[in-house]
C-alpha cells in the first residue's frame, strides 16, 4: 500500500509517500512559512522541486502538496493518509480519523497549543484534497499510555489529573515505538522478550523504559518540554524558578513560556548554538560555553538513564537514535563512560562508525549491550495506517 504522511506543524507541512511493501519513500518535502512567504522543496521519481509561494493557511500548503502528488503521478496510486499528531490526549492507539477524532484533537488545544490546531487542519484539508481517501491518526503520545499510575501521576492535588487531565504523557511514541521494534530484530528476539532503554535524541530529546514491548516510564511529561535538556527547551527545572523569574523581572506567562522553549537548552546554555554539530565541533576548539552545553546535555541524560533503568528488571540493550543518538560519537562516548556503575564500554572503532559495520552495536564484546538504531517515524505511521484501513 502506498501511503501519504502528513506532519502538519504550526508553520510547516512536511510530507512522504511510503510504500509499505518496500518500506522505501517515493516522494518527499517540505512546505514552510505558511502564513508568511511560503516555501516547499520536494522530490519525486518525476522531478525536484523549490520555490516560494502565497501561502496564508495550511490550506494551501496542503494543496501544493496534492498539485505536486499529481505531477509526480502518485495521487491514483496513494490509498490512504497517515497524520503524525503530538498529543493524543485520551487516546491509547492510533485511531481513523472521523469529525469526533478532530473535534477531540481541538478540545486539547490547550496541551499543545502550536500542534493541536495545525494536526486538526491538516486533517480537515486532506479530506478537501484527497476526497475519498481513509485518514489515519497516530499519536506521539500513545505508546507511553501503558505506563503505570505510579509513574505518570504527579505530586500536586489528584483533582487536577481527574478534572484536567494532568499527568504524564510522554512524547516521541512513534519513535520509541519503531526503534523497539527494530531493536527486538538485531537481537533475533520479539519486543515482548526485550527490555530496553531507547535514547531518541534530537533537537527535542528523550528516554524509555521498555518492558516487553511496552512504555513503562519515559522523561517527558504533560508537554514536551519536561524531561533532558534539549536543544532550545530546558527540561526539567525547578519551577519557583519561574516564580522567581516572574517576581524579580516581571517575566509574564508568554515571557517565561518563551525562555523555557525557545532560548534555554544547549542554546542557552552555549549561548552559541542549538545544534549538537556546531557544539561539538566549538567545544573542540576551546569554546567554554558549547563545552558547558555538551557536559550539561550528557549528564543529564546519563542521570535519566540511570534514575529510568530503576524501572526495568534488566536491560537486554541500551538504545540511541534521532539526530544526535544516531550520529553522535561524542555524545554516545560521553554518556557510556559515565555509565560504568551499569558495565558499559564503549568500543572505540564501533562508535567511530555509528554501529554500521558491526551489526548497530557500539558496545565492546562481553559488556552490556549498546546500540545504534536509525529511527523511521514515517513508516511506522504509514504501517499503522495500513494497518486500520485494511
Amino acid at each position: 500500500m502506498r501511503v501519504l504522511v502528513l506532519n502538519c506543524g504550526s508553520s510547516s507541512v512536511k510530507f512522504a509517500v511510503i510504500d509499505t511493501q518496500t518500506k522505501e519513500s517515493i516522494s518527499s518535502g517540505l512546505v514552510e512559512n505558511i502564513g508568511v512567504n511560503g516555501h516547499v522543496k520536494a522530490k519525486g521519481p518525476v522531478g525536484n522541486i523549490d520555490f516560494n509561494f502565497d501561502c496564508p493557511t495550511h490550506a494551501e500548503a496542503v494543496a501544493e502538496v496534492q498539485k505536486f502528488l499529481a505531477e509526480q503521478k502518485l495521487t491514483d496510486t496513494i490509498e490512504a493518509i497517515g497524520h503524525r499528531v503530538v498529543h493524543g490526549g485520551k487516546y491509547v492507539k492510533s485511531e481513523r480519523v472521523t469529525q469526533e477524532v478532530i473535534d477531540y484533537i481541538r478540545s486539547i488545544t490547550l496541551f499543545a497549543p502550536l500542534h493541536e490546531p495545525a494536526h486538526a487542519t491538516g486533517m480537515e484539508c486532506a479530506t478537501k484534497f484527497f476526497p475519498g481517501l481513509p485518514q489515519v491518526a497516530v499519536f506521539d503520545t500513545a505508546f507511553h499510555q501503558t505506563m503505570p499510575q505510579k509513574a505518570y501521576l504527579y505530586g500536586i492535588p489528584y483533582e487536577y489529573y481527574e478534572k484536567d487531565g494532568i499527568r504524564r504523557y510522554g512524547f516521541h511514541g512513534t519513535s520509541h515505538r519503531f526503534v523497539t521494534g527494530e531493536a527486538a530484530k538485531i537481537l533475533g528476539k520479539k519486543p515482548e522478550e526485550c527490555c530496553f532503554i531507547t535514547a531518541h535524541l534530537g533537537n527535542g530529546s528523550s528516554c524509555s523504559a521498555i518492558l516487553n514491548g511496552q512504555c513503562v516510564d519515559t522523561t517527558m511529561g504533560f508537554t514536551p518540554l519536561d524531561g533532558l535538556v534539549m536543544g532550545t527547551r530546558c527540561g526539567s527545572i525547578d519551577p519557583a524558578i519561574l516564580f522567581y523569574l516572574n517576581k524579580k523581572y516581571g517575566y509574564n506567562v508568554d515571557r517565561l513560556d518563551k525562555l523555557v522553549n525557545k532560548e534555554s537548552g544547549l542554546l542557552g546554555l552555549s549561548g552559541l548554538s542549538n545544534d549538537m554539530r556546531t557544539l561539538t565541533q566549538a567545544a573542540s576548539e576551546g569554546h567554554k560555553g558549547a563545552q558547558i552545553a555538551l557536559d550539561v546535555f550528557c549528564y543529564r541524560l546519563t542521570r535519566s538513564i540511570g534514575g529510568i533503568a530503576m524501572a526495568l528488571p534488566r536491560i537486554d540493550a541500551l538504545v540511541f537514535t534521532g539526530g544526535i543518538g544516531e550520529n553522535s560519537r561524542v555524545v554516545r562516548k560521553t554518556v557510556m563512560e559515565n555509565l560504568t556503575l551499569l558495565g558499559y564500554q564503549i568500543d572505540e572503532a564501533r562508535n567511530e562508525k555509528n554501529g554500521k559495520e558491526s551489526g548497530h552495536i557500539i558496545s565492546k564484546d562481553g559488556t552490556p549491550t549498546a546500540m545504534v538504531v536509525a529511527t523511521n517515524e514515517e513508516l511506522l505511521i504509514a504501517l499503522d495506517t495500513e494497518a486500520l484501513v485494511k
